[in-house]
């Protein structure tokens, strides 16, 4: 491995902790005013600042791995995830993908089986779909005139039916920036339905092919118990005993 890789892995392992502590952080300041209307300016104007900041410190992270990289255009084309995170949170109701990098820290640090690995992302991915789409759905309709959403509880409804493709249409976004955030919904629940219809098929495949396996082991022990069997018969009788014979020739018990 030539330096340049050696000082982007070190970078890369250095900085990721730091770099989810920093997405989580831009979750609670993104969420706290959402969830409290009533909150007092200063601290909103705290919690803006502080999204910002996380965002600045995506922004650096990302140029510092860039210019570590030895094939810069290979960075960018491997690393589009990241490159989002630092271009799109420009526009309001996408700054919320920056809490990707939650997803894409365990997604390297995961050291257990596949499944495993597949289930555990999809569940943190979901939570996370679910509860940042109810806050931008929120952010978006609370206050619009006609608006349906209008509380937490509503938004995490509607996110919820629309995520798992139910549909029920009690509550919809009437803003052309909720409509938006339900597009990305639609798609993102077909892609975690898909991990998840994936997860299960593979777990029956393997059931099944485990169970072939039983039964195969099973057959072969049964053909050696009968080759033990046929060759202490065998020896009982006196008889050597034959390839393929599964009963020794009987001793013939008449007299003169």
């Amino acid at each position: 491995m030539n330096s340049g890789n050696q000082r982007l892995d070190r970078w890369r392992r250095r900085t990721e902790f730091p770099m989810l502590g920093a997405a989580l952080l831009f979750l609670a300041a993104y969420a706290w005013p959402i969830l409290d209307p009533e909150l007092a300016r200063p601290w909103q104007t705290a919690c803006w600042a502080l999204t910002w900041l996380t965002w600045a410190a995506f922004v650096a992270d990302y140029s510092v791995r860039l210019a570590l990289a030895r094939d810069r255009w290979s960075f960018v084309r491997t690393n589009l995830v990241d490159l989002a995170i630092v271009v799109l949170p420009v526009l309001r109701p996408l700054r919320l993908i920056q809490l990707l990098s939650i997803v894409t820290v365990l997604n390297r640090r995961l050291t257990v089986s596949l499944r495993q690995h597949v289930t555990m992302f999809a569940v943190v991915a979901s939570g996370l779909v679910l509860f940042c789409a109810s806050l931008a759905v929120l952010d978006a309709e609370r206050g619009a005139p006609g608006a349906t959403i209008t509380t937490f509880e509503e938004a995490l409804w509607w996110a919820a039916v629309t995520v798992t493709t139910v549909g029920y249409g009690d509550f919809y976004p009437v803003t052309s920036a909720g409509r938006l955030i339900a597009v990305g919904l639609f798609l993102a629940g077909i892609a975690l339905l898909g991990v998840v219809t994936g997860t299960l098929a593979s777990w029956f495949v393997e059931k099944v092919d485990a169970t072939k396996e039983e039964t195969t082991a099973t057959r072969a022990e049964v053909e050696i118990l009968m080759a033990e069997v046929r060759a202490l018969r065998s020896e009982l009788s006196g008889t050597p005993a034959a390839n393929g014979d599964n009963v020794p020739a009987p001793a013939d018990d008449r007299s003169g």
